[in-house]
């Protein structure tokens, strides 16, 4: 390719896959190659070796730690690890593999799961952050994240790791990573290569880390348990027609570990001996690609990728839920009727009525639920040259597979009635033999429940030449064409209808879409200092029409130690196919992640904080006041797309010799915003979204309307900082300093047109993580990773901070126990050595000074740390070594 063309696609995108010029590279010696590598658009670029000496063993912690994202790791999110550039949703991140798409995960199917893609096939991982591409997609309105593979293999190597916490319990972590390649494409013409990759890592229960949700800390911050009364535990309460108090036949004596004593002598059940601060999960990924080059200017190479991952989400024990509107009664002819022959303690006020029982069933433990993706991508690239035209052409095939199963612990709804009603089972203690036979008839253990798929089939073409020469080189010109087809199908299998503990029903969503899309790049660099890029995009989707969206920089360098930078851009991002064409129920789908009291049945003076509402006459406590009420989400045929317009203006600067500073301001703003309302914009103002609590014609809630609307828009901005300094060569080494940040000047949401703009920074605001969860965004003004780095000989160490600074904690509680929350600064320190022939050591410590997760009195946590935001796990070491030969 010439060098022309090379500098088209460095900017446009389908070059990303190549060796080509477009990241940031450290300052080696002079100031002109280092500004000469800095492009017109703001890249971030973290390098695989990267990944080891910070000590970050999986993609997820390499997205936790960007200043830039807000993303989640499998920890909270059942779908995997995702990214969320900005905050602005992981449906408005785009993520690509060597320049072009995945098939997206298969439920939501509008973002890519990361836990499929192959970590140890990584060369480096560039963060476009400036959003809205014309060349990649108008839809990347928060960014572009494009892993890149390595070109070229020669050799082989295996590599192993262990990560060991220091407290004991689980968060313990293995890695596993063999690869081999043969054949130089500098001397043979042709490489192949494959490598496989196994992580896993262990649950962490929450008694695991006991002094993250005592029952202390949670009284300190207004959350204290022991308030609440009547709720699913083990010894069951109970109420009858006749008195809707709940009551518990042991008075107080709860079932430790199971239960502990609540209000009014009930129990409930025990969070800190059911909770879980990380899910157990796994990765096994396979990569392989093999290449031709058949001259100087023609290559062809093929790549397969299958990314297989699984998380063992766990709850609490299975409870006794109503089915189908009729709930868990214990006749008074069962021997487990309080003052029968099963043992359990008579009640003064029993008639013979039948209880209607909340129990949660101890005996089969905690309920885990088995989630599996696999994701496959098959990919061919054609690059050579035509004449004076140079080109590059492919064509991606991706298949992301979903299935969900009950892994343990959960039975059939009724099956428990039923139980219960014959006296089979005893809701008031453990099961004897026969119950315990009992529960296993009714099991679903092992079962599927779920199982989705998204595809993804793509084909492009980009061409490109140089024009004419002008002052500051030559002029040229990048015409291309992309042709997409993707699909979702999503059926909740007929076996949810059995298993009501999780308040799920069989359903099926099924939708297509294609896009057809041309774009346009042309490059002008008027002088030697002042170069202008211009794009065009224009997109034709199936299902929502026609648009056009333009894109222009530029890059001046009026000095050999300064240059200046920006961009402007719109975008448009259709609805995902799952908020157009996925499961729509007339019915509720699911419960709110956090407790509430339900505004009317329960009302209060502050109904947005749980458990300060009082049950209106003949309801029960336990059902509707500081509960998880029953919430719909789905697609919604009534969406439109949404628009964003955005800019950046930079400066990159060499203040000093062998010191190199960028500073990116952004701004991002959006209208008609695709987005569900965070569950506490419902209680906050409950008279406002009466409409969206419907309730059956007795008056109980049915479901609160949580489904994917329109809302009204979105202003976000900040300044992005970077910046390098090598200290002079000693003895002692060579040292460098590196600080990434970013700093947020805007983040305001807009719930509905013509509603005031509110802040979101630093504080839990109006903006959730859609379909991935209902939790609102945490919003940091400032965000860094600081690296101090050494090298001499052989050795090498580097010292990394990951900072969040201080925020206004959700404050959904009593006046009292509003707070802020510190900020959080965890430190890594790495040390490698490679003296030893064929063998590189590297020894970790991550958070070295022990700092426990931010404490939170957010209702939707189940304890009191942040695990969004933050890992519970403590010091913890780490051992790698790899093996080359």
């Amino acid at each position: 390719m010439t060098s022309i063309a090379l500098a088209v696609l460095a900017v446009a995108n389908q070059a990303a896959a190549q060796e080509a010029p477009m990241q940031r590279v450290e300052v080696t010696g002079s100031s002109i190659k280092r500004l000469a590598n800095e492009e017109a658009l703001p890249i971030t670029t973290i390098k695989a070796e990267e990944f080891a000496q910070r000590g970050l063993t999986t993609l997820a912690d390499v997205m936790m730690a960007l200043p830039q994202s807000a993303s989640l790791a499998p920890s909270n999110a059942g779908s995997g690890t995702n990214i969320n550039l900005r905050g602005l949703g992981v449906n408005r991140t785009l993520v690509l593999l060597n320049g072009r798409r995945l098939a997206n995960e298969a439920i939501s199917s509008g973002y890519a799961n990361l836990d499929v893609i192959p970590m140890s096939a990584l060369a480096r991982v560039e963060i476009l952050n400036d959003g809205a591409s014309s060349i990649y997609g108008s839809d990347a309105i928060g960014g572009v994240v494009n892993f890149v593979t390595k070109r070229e293999i020669e050799g082989g190597s295996i590599t192993g790791q262990w990560v060991e916490p220091e407290r004991s319990g689980g968060g313990d972590e293995q890695r596993a990573t063999l690869t081999f390649g043969k054949g130089s494409l500098a001397s043979d013409g042709w490489n192949a290569y494959a490598t496989i990759d196994f992580h896993q890592r262990s649950r962490l229960a929450s008694k695991d880390r006991p002094h993250l949700g005592s029952d202390e800390i949670l009284a300190q911050i207004g959350r204290s348990r022991t308030i609440g009364s009547g709720g699913y535990a083990m010894p069951a309460n109970f109420t009858t027609d006749a008195n809707k108090t709940a009551r518990n036949p042991y008075a107080g004596i709860c079932a430790e570990p199971y239960s502990i004593v609540g209000a009014k002598n009930t129990c409930l059940i025990n969070n800190n001996e059911y909770g879980t601060a990380l899910h157990e999960n796994a990765q096994l990924s396979f990569y392989a690609r093999a290449t031709r080059q058949f001259s100087e200017d023609h290559t062809f190479s093929v790549e397969y990728t299958r990314g297989q991952a699984h998380i063992l989400a766990a709850r609490n024990p299975t409870q006794s839920v109503a089915v189908n509107g009729v709930t868990a009664q214990l006749p008074a002819s069962s021997k487990w009727y309080p003052g029968n022959s099963g043992g359990v303690p008579a009640m003064s006020g029993l008639n013979g009525a039948p209880l209607s029982v909340t129990w949660s069933v101890a005996d089969l433990g905690i309920a885990v639920q088995k989630d599996k993706q696999v994701n496959q991508r098959l990919a061919f690239v054609d690059e050579g040259k035509f004449g004076a035209w140079d080109y590059r052409a492919g064509l991606v095939i991706g298949i992301s597979d979903r299935e969900n199963y009950y892994d343990r612990g959960f039975v059939r709804g009724q099956g428990l009635l039923d139980g219960l009603k014959s006296g089979a089972l005893n809701p008031f203690g453990l099961q004897d033999q026969a119950g315990l036979d009992y529960l296993k008839t009714i099991s679903v253990d092992g079962i599927k429940n779920r199982d989705s798929r998204s595809t993804y089939t793509g084909a492009d073409l980009t061409v490109s030449r140089s024009l004419m020469e002008l002052a500051g080189g030559s002029m040229a010109l990048a015409i291309g064409a992309d042709v997409n087809h993707t699909t979702t199908r999503d059926d909740k299998l007929a076996i949810q209808n059995e298993v009501q503990y999780l308040n799920s029903t069989a359903s099926h969503g099924e939708g297509q879409r294609n896009v057809y899309a041309l774009y346009a790049e042309l490059d002008v660099p008027l002088t030697k200092q002042l170069t202008l890029n211009f794009a065009a995009r224009d997109d034709y989707f199936s299902d929502y029409g026609n648009t056009i969206n333009p894109k222009a920089s530029f890059r001046w360098e009026p000095t050999k130690t300064l240059m200046f930078r920006g961009s402007a851009n719109t975008g448009f991002r259709a609805p995902t196919l799952f908020d157009a064409y996925g499961y729509r129920l007339p019915g509720a789908t699911g419960k709110t992640s956090s407790r509430w009291d339900d505004p009317v049945l329960c009302p209060s003076a502050t109904p947005a904080i749980a458990g300060t509402g009082n049950p209106l006459p003949g309801y029960v406590e336990s059902e509707v006041c500081d509960v998880q009420l029953p919430k719909q989400v789905g697609s919604n045929s009534n969406l439109k797309p949404e628009k964003s317009r955005g800019f950046t203006l930079g400066v990159v600067m060499e203040p000093i010799k062998s010191m190199t500073l960028s500073l990116d301001y952004w701004n991002i703003r959006m209208k008609d915003m695709l987005a569900n309302l965070p569950e506490q914009v419902y209680f906050q103002d409950p008279a406002r979204y009466a409409n969206l609590f419907v309730r059956n014609p007795d008056g109980t809630l049915a479901f609160i309307n949580n489904t994917t609307m329109n809302l009204g828009g979105q202003k976000a901005a900040g300044i992005d900082v970077s910046a390098t300094y090598r200290f002079p060569r000693s003895d002692y080494g060579d040292f460098r300093i590196e600080l990434d940040g970013t700093y947020l000047t805007k983040f305001d949401n807009q719930l509905f047109p013509g509603d005031e703009w509110v802040s979101n920074i630093g504080r839990f605001g109006n903006a959730s993580n859609g379909t991935t969860s209902s939790f609102p965004i945490i919003t940091y003004r400032w965000k860094h990773t600081l690296k101090f780095g050494w090298s001499k000989g052989d050795w090498t160490a580097q010292a990394t901070q990951n900072y969040n600074s201080k925020y206004e904690d959700q404050n959904l509680v009593a006046e009292q126990y509003w707070r802020d929350i510190n900020s959080y600064k965890p430190w890594n320190l790495t040390i490698g050595y490679k003296g030893i022939k064929n063998l590189q050591l590297i020894f970790g410590i991550t958070n070295v000074f022990d700092a426990d997760p931010p404490v939170t009195n957010h209702s939707g946590y189940s304890f009191s740390y942040l695990s969004s935001a933050a890992s519970p796990i403590g010091r913890s070491y780490n051992l790698r070594a790899t093996y080359n030969f």
